[in-house]
């Protein structure tokens, strides 16, 4: 008997267990317990010893394709398995897996893999990856996706695997709208799992979700009957059907005249892919979708279905990740940063180095867990690389001195500090009440534009009214006339600016249901919640108040996590004193009417810049409120396109030109709201 076996069986079972914690927290909980390098590093290991013992244990990622998704969604079995891809880090690999066949490289897009079925030209099912075998049935969110055509020229039923993802500049201000530090996203693959995955698809519309399709996987063209139907997953070519000649890039070609977003792809051969990954490894920086590496792809449509599968891998396709530039420095310090929650989030400051083209001296270490993990100590030696090329963080600890002392007082209030366990991850918390940062960030939610919309009532000034005992309580904000003379002597105040602050907050102070829900800070509550919750209770606060936790679970978007989160906080003793305070000064608009719905079955599409509107939202809700729908490209089923530029060349007047679909100016619109009907203009 060999006795290494036994020692080996426990250490895969260790790594195992590991590496599913770690893919459930991140693809099912949208959390991070390891960094990318550290799973990647674990992962090899453990295929490794399978190698070395001819054993595979039941549970282990290396032959799982994913994990069971959790959500309230319908779930729907994919007629096909989906399978991950093989991968490799070795460029030189890639030649050698191409052979003499030639293949298209592109972008390994980091969101979340989406299969769309096209049925008669519409839309008809969308539904996420999943575990592979069974994915969430997201259809009407879809919908939503900016860039996506909700009808498309085929006639027939269509079928293609795409990867809905968040550009790195909508993530960004997506997050600059979170004045909470720990509410903010960690990244836009988090984001986007969390927006497609919504059970309010107008949550989904506001996070502008956008779809790269990159793979075909059928197209069974309309015919007299089922036998002139033709499956065009090979080389295609009768009826209704183009002539892919037996060719990937072909395929690609023509789902982009069907109107969809196509992942950037390039040709290849061995002799050219290598520099061609070159050439993706310098676009990293200017790439505006996020990706964790490369897809290399066989062109030949006929060869690629000749080679089958493994039990986890297609054979026709494989992953190529990045070799991360590693560095090493000195780690000199530990930022502890508080947040209004309480949550204090330790980030690790070191010597400077350059990754990836630019100067990073600073990375999040996220929890406590992570840093026990690498024993940390102040003067360790660490190596720090770039998730995905982007992201700063810590990927080893050479020395591991374990030095660091978790603080027991806060850095802000000096209060004291305690560690909170949630399923198995180690946090830092100020358990003090009244703690300056928990109350800084409090007030900064709520007075944010969205919130009570306190206009120059700014963090900085926040801090300093807390500081001068100004404000104690939110309805503190609507007094501050009575501190007229401390407030215009403080440092950076004058009559000049006491006087808008004291405009402002009055103007604040007449508000609506939905806007002071989302000012408070009701845990889990965005604006979009606010506006749904607030619109079932018929904009009445005390029914927003005392609204009981069964019927918040019938409103559509709220489960019984956010139903219990929001009783707990309505219940609250110390909570409804605060509230009753503020009602006593605001005024707010309880005015709830049914809109007269004469756009109804209207459907618009928004181009151009506004001249009337403060942004495009505000024009789709006027738009909404009467009926219509709002989408993101022009189809044969639109109404009309808003275009102030009336007589542009852009693609999209073009498109409603070429079908006809009438071109409106804002005013017009403007006109029709008005009005309260719609005069349809001659095509």
């Amino acid at each position: 008997m060999d006795n290494k076996k036994p020692d080996i069986k426990k250490l895969m079972e260790e790594k195992i267990r590991i590496l599913n914690e770690a893919a459930k927290a991140y693809y099912v909980e949208g959390r991070e317990i390891m960094s990318n390098f550290e799973y990647d590093k674990l992962y090899d290991e453990l295929v490794a010893l399978e190698e070395e013992s001819g054993m595979i244990l039941a549970g282990s990622p290396t032959q799982q394709v994913g994990y069971e998704v959790l959500s309230e969604l319908p779930k729907e079995a994919h007629p096909k398995k989906m399978l991950s891809l093989d991968k490799t880090k070795d460029r030189d690999a890639l030649a050698e897996w191409l052979g003499d066949q030639e293949g298209l490289l592109s972008w390994k897009l980091d969101g979340l893999t989406i299969v769309l079925t096209y049925n008669n030209q519409k839309i008809e099912k969308a539904v996420t990856r999943g575990n592979g075998e069974i994915g969430e049935v997201i259809t009407a969110n879809a919908k939503t996706f900016v860039n996506l055509p909700l009808s498309i020229p085929f006639e027939g039923e269509l079928v293609i695997r795409g990867e809905a993802v968040i550009t790195y500049e909508d993530f960004e201000k997506i997050n600059e709208s979170i004045p909470e530090l720990d509410a903010k996203y960690k990244n836009p693959r988090n984001l986007c799992s969390g927006s497609v995955r919504q059970l309010n698809s107008k949550i989904t519309a506001e996070r502008r979700v956008r779809f790269y399709a990159f793979s075909l996987v059928s197209a069974v063209a309309s015919g007299d009957g089922a036998a002139a139907s033709t499956l065009l997953d090979l080389a295609g070519g009768n009826g209704n059907a183009p002539d892919f000649s037996n060719s990937r890039e072909e395929q690609m070609k023509w789902l982009a005249s069907q109107g969809f977003d196509v992942v950037e792809y390039k040709r290849v051969n061995r002799g050219s892919v290598v520099s061609i990954v070159g050439e993706f490894e310098r676009a990293i920086e200017h790439n505006p979708v996020p990706s964790d590496g490369l897809v290399l792809v066989y062109d030949d449509i006929a060869y690629s279905a000749s080679l089958g599968t493994t039990a986890k891998f297609p054979r026709d396709a494989i992953a190529f990740k990045w070799r991360d530039q590693i560095a090493d420095t000195t780690l000199r310090e530990i930022e502890w940063s508080a947040s209004r929650t309480g949550l204090i989030n330790p980030v690790a400051i070191f010597d400077s180095v350059e990754l990836e083209g630019t100067t990073v001296s600073r990375a999040s270490l996220h929890n406590i867990s992570i840093m026990e993990d690498l024993q940390i100590g102040i003067g360790d030696t660490v190596q720090v690389y770039k998730a995905n090329m982007i992201i700063p963080q810590i990927a080893e600890n050479l020395t591991r001195s374990g030095n660091l002392h978790i603080p027991e007082i806060c850095p802000v209030c000096g209060g004291p500090t305690e560690i909170h366990n949630d399923t198995g991850v180690r946090t830092l918390f100020c358990v003090n009440p009244e703690c300056a940062a928990k109350k800084i960030k409090s007030f900064t939610h709520f007075v944010a534009r969205d919130a009570m919309d306190v206009d120059g009532l700014s963090e900085m000034s926040i801090e300093k009214l807390i500081a001068h005992g100004i404000l104690k309580t939110p309805a503190d904000i609507f007094h501050m006339d009575r501190f007229k003379q401390e407030i215009v002597s403080m440092d950076g105040f004058g009559e000049k600016s006491y006087e808008k602050l004291i405009y402002a907050a009055e103007k604040a102070s007449h508000t609506t249901p939905d806007r002071l829900l989302y000012a408070l800070g009701v845990p889990g509550i965005g604006t979009a919640n606010a506006k749904v919750i607030a619109k079932a209770c018929e904009n009445s606060w005390d029914r927003i108040q005392n609204i009981s936790y069964g019927e918040l679970q019938t409103i559509e978007g709220v489960g019984e996590v956010l139903a219990r989160g929001y009783r707990d906080f309505f219940d609250n003793i110390d909570n409804q004193a605060e509230i009753a305070e503020l009602l006593s000064v605001l005024k707010i608009d309880e005015t709830f009417e049914v809109g007269q719905e004469f756009m109804k079955g209207l459907t618009f599409v928004i181009t151009g810049s506004l001249n009337h509107y403060a942004n495009r939202d505000a024009l789709v809700a006027d738009l909404e409120a009467c009926g219509a729908k709002v989408a993101g490209s022009v189809s044969a089923k639109t109404s009309y396109l808003i275009n102030n530029d009336v007589s542009s060349s852009s693609g999209k007047n073009k498109k409603a030109k070429d079908l006809g679909v009438p071109i409106i100016d804002e005013e017009t619109v403007i006109r029709w709201l008005d009005k309260g009907f719609y005069e349809d203009p001659v095509r």
